[in-house]
This record gives structure tokens, sequence and C-alpha cells, in this order.
């Protein structure tokens, strides 16, 4: 009986986020509202909407921010709200389902080479697709992409329409990290566990696209020199933290198990062949097992899932109490969710902005320490959070 409840549950959970993902909410009026957390009143007000599935959020020396649309296009959002025309110049994007035209991020010397660097579903032939990494120049007017290659493109290409990862962030060295997802289906998720494919695996490349000589495969000629780490489902969110230079990262569970890792070089975080969740049908994962010998456990999960996407480390002044911690947005969840972080432990703080009832899509940080978040909406908005003081 226990078994029959705790499928039956899962089973709800499993409609009830359909739901969620299905219908978004269509706001007629700006958004400028207070809400009361655990460390004061916050005020929550619209920079700008009209954002058609904003995916990925970076901002720009002068203040203004880079949004892509998951349908293909690139926009500029100035400091004072104004949305541009999309931004020529972007990569051809399967956006069937879950693809589309996906994170973006600056160079750390945008200043001088004014570098962008976009994730995609890139399509390939017979209907199949991967994540790629496309980079670019934008040019001085900011209205173009110019002189725009493919860095990396993930391998292989699977006819899927689901799990891309797709976070690019850039480490203290200049390294990009790309998350990539295992592409769901159970025919070819068990390649997370593969050292000679991308699926399942967060990549560390340089700039140009080539392998950094201290990758911890680059000597194995069974492996693929890009792979950092293996065995992750989907990561959706991803930051370095501060303190110690090292990546941590968000993944989806599937029914249950999201699961917050501290990502180390060559480890394996267990994906498919241990999960703190169950499968969609309520069957167990594999063997039903949570940890392995020789896997790399989370350190913190979820069930239910929040369904993380995009995340930070917050180092501002507008909110001293929470330097330190993570915000991370939640699409099925519908909130900002605060991660106190002490060390290499975490635990879950608060969560925010739920009564809004909106997907949270990416987390940044702004100027004056303020927190931006965007939300997953055919009329997307680009909020921003600080002191209601």
């Amino acid at each position: 009986m226990e078994n029959f409840m705790t499928m039956t549950a899962f089973r709800k959970l499993a409609i009830a986020s359909t739901a969620m993902l299905i219908v978004s909410p269509a706001l007629a009026e700006p958004i400028n509202e207070t809400f009361e957390t655990e460390s004061g009143s916050i005020q929550v007000e619209t920079v700008t909407e009209g954002i058609a599935e904003p995916w990925g959020l970076a901002l720009l020396p002068d203040e203004s921010w880079l949004v892509t649309e998951k349908e293909g296009n690139l926009r500029m959002i100035s400091s004072d709200g104004a949305l541009s025309d999309p931004i020529s110049g972007t990569p051809e994007v399967d956006a069937r389902d879950q693809g589309g035209l996906l994170d973006v991020t600056i160079d750390p010397d945008f200043e001088e080479n004014r570098m962008v660097y976009l994730s995609f579903s890139e399509p390939g032939e017979n209907d199949t697709n991967s994540t790629a990494v496309y980079k670019a120049r934008l040019s001085d007017d900011g209205t173009a992409l110019e002189d725009g290659e493919v860095i990396f493109s993930q391998q292989p290409k699977e006819v899927s329409t689901k799990h891309y990862g797709s976070r690019i962030v850039f480490d203290g060295d200049g390294h990009l990290f790309v998350t990539l997802g295992e592409r769901s289906d159970a025919e070819f998720r068990g390649q997370a566990q593969d050292l000679d494919s991308h699926l399942g695996k967060i990549v560390r490349i340089n700039p140009d696209g080539s392998v950094p000589e201290d990758n911890p495969f680059v000597d194995d000629a069974e492996a693929l020199p890009e792979i950092w780490s293996y065995g992750n489902r989907n990561v959706q969110a991803a930051a370095m933290n501060p303190e110690t230079g090292d990546l941590w990262e968000i993944e989806h569970g599937p029914m249950g198990g999201d699961e917050l890792n501290i990502i180390q070089p060559g480890n394996n975080y267990g994906w498919p062949l241990v999960s703190h969740g169950v499968e969609y049908s309520g069957d167990p994962i594999n063997e039903g097992e949570a940890a392995m010998e020789g896997g790399t456990d989370a350190i913190l999960t979820w069930t239910p899932v929040i369904a993380p996407s995009g995340m930070i480390f917050y180092d501002g002044e507008a909110f001293p109490e929470w330097q330190g911690d993570i915000f991370v947005g939640g699409l099925a969840s519908a909130a900002l969710v605060h991660v106190d972080v002490e060390g290499e432990s975490a635990e879950e703080k608060a969560r925010y902005l739920e009564d809004l009832g909106m997907r949270i899509q990416d987390v940044a940080q702004g100027p004056e320490g303020a927190i931006y978040v965007v939300t997953d909406d055919t009329n997307g908005h680009l909020l921003r959070i600080m002191p209601a003081d």
C-alpha cells in the first residue's frame, strides 16, 4: 500500500507539473509589488515585457542586457527597459519542443573584443539535433553578430527534442563550461555513462573551441577530451562558486530528485544508474538506488522538483545578508528559490515570487546588487528585485 500511495503521489505530481508547463499566465500590466521575506521587504518591478519565451540573460558593461528568445532571436534590453529589434547573425536553431536559442554569455574581455557566446539546438541530418555553442562579435552599434562560428557541437546528434542542458559558464581562467543534456529518451540516455559520447556531460573548452591541456580525460584515447564530468542528467542551472572556484550545478531530476552538485573534474554523478527520483511512470530508475560506489552524490535534492533553470551565487551589496547564497529559478515551482550555502553544505532557505505564478527561466545579478529574472512566457518579463526601501 505504501508503494502504491507513493507511486500515485508521483503520478499526481507529474500531471500537475505538466499542467504548469502548458499553462502560463498572461499579465495585462507591468508588475510593481512588494513581498515580505525573512530578511525584510523586497520590491519586484517589471523592467520590460513582451519577450517571446526568453531563455538566457547576460549583462553588458553599459548595464544593458542581452536576452535570447527560444524561437531564435537575440535581443538587447537597454538600461531603461527598451526592447530592441532582433539582432542579426544568430545561428539556425531547431526550436521544436525544448529546443531553440538557449543560453547567452559574454567574454570576460568583452569591452575589448565584444565576443558573445550562444548555446542552441543545432539541426543535423535526418531530423537529428544536438547542443552547440556559437561564438560571434557583437557589432559596435549592437545590431548584428559578426564573423560567427560554431566552436563546439555535441556528439552524437540524436532524434530528440528534449534535454539540451545548455548553460555556458566561464571559469576564472577563461575556460568555458558547457552543460549538455542526455537527451531524455531511454534508448540513448545511458550514454551519460559513456566517455566516447557527449550526452549527459559537462564539457570544458577554450574560447576558440579547443581543449584545455589539463582536462581530466585529455590523455585517454577512448574518451572525448572535452569531458569534465559525466553521469549528469539535464543541467539548466550552473554557476561558479566565487569562494572556491568550483562549478556548482543544479540538474533536473525525473519524477523527483532535482540535484545540486559540486562538479569536480573526472567525477561520475550517477545518471542513469542511480537517481533520487523515479520514472514518470512511477517505476524505479534502474534498480532504484540513490547512490553508487565510485559515484559523487548531490549535496541537496528536491522532491517534488523545483525544475531548476538559471542560478547565481549572490555577492551584491543590496542584500548583504544574502551574500554567498544561491538563487535559482524554478519552472515547475514558479519561484525564485533561495539556497543557503555554508562551505560545501546547502539547504533551501525560502522561495520568493510564488504569488506571481510565473515560471522563472533565468537569474542574473545586475547593477547595484539587484537580482534580475526572466519569466518563461510568450509575453516574458524581465523583473528587477531590490530591497523595498
